[in-house]
């Protein structure tokens, strides 16, 4: 390793055989629930289902393209880690919009079918935060993947409060601050992803200890 080259710049790169397993297995679950929570946030006209299966597409797509690029060079790796930033920050600004839109003529939306929905999609997103658990701290590349399932598991349990808080006040304005809250934490987590990408990009090539 040279001189330049901090320990602590040293991350896993996602060249791992079981990582690559848990890679598929969490596509297959996101790419599931976002068909789910897409038709189920148009039926019961909730936003903040709408914008949980946006998380659930955006997601399958971050793993897909992590999953494609494993073993390539860091600053390649970063370029895509940066792709998905702006793919999640755009995504971040839509449900902000959709959210602003929705609030000048807000409706009631289903709260029973926004807890029904919410509590399967929490129990598929705390499967995929377990299954990515050991490999959460790894290149930018990696943290998108983490961060990724993370919202899901976040958003999913605001989800669920909010239909509790709409059930209660007959108000469909906690379905809009949930979406609101969702989008901010996209964008949280774009910049997040951007800032590790751009330093990745800049990096000098250090060689990576073998991860299992």
């Amino acid at each position: 390793m040279s001189a330049s080259c901090h320990s602590h710049d040293v991350s896993f790169d996602g060249t791992s055989p079981a990582y690559r397993r848990a890679l598929v297995a969490v596509i297959v679950l996101n790419a599931a629930m976002f068909a789910v929570e897409m038709t189920a946030g148009a039926l019961s006209g909730s936003r903040a289902l709408q914008a949980d299966a946006l998380d659930f597409c955006a997601d399958a797509v971050t793993y897909g393209l992590s999953l494609a690029v494993i073993g390539m060079p860091l600053a390649r790796r970063a370029r895509v880690a940066q792709l998905k930033g702006l793919s999640l920050a755009a995504m971040g600004l839509w449900v902000f919009g959709a959210t602003l839109w929705q609030a000048l003529a807000p409706g009631l939306p289903r709260a029973e079918v926004m807890g029904a929905v919410g509590l399967l999609a929490l129990a598929a997103n705390l499967a995929s935060v377990l299954i990515l658990m050991r490999w959460r701290d790894g290149d930018a590349n990696v943290r998108s993947v983490w961060l990724c399932s993370r919202n899901d598991a976040v958003g999913n349990i605001a989800v669920m409060g909010a239909a509790g808080l709409v059930a209660l006040t007959g108000s469909g304005w906690p379905d809009l601050i949930v979406a609101a809250l969702m989008a901010a934490l996209f964008l949280s987590s774009a910049v997040q992803i951007l800032r590790r990408a751009a330093h990745e990009r800049t990096a000098p090539a250090c060689a990576h200890p073998p991860h299992g």
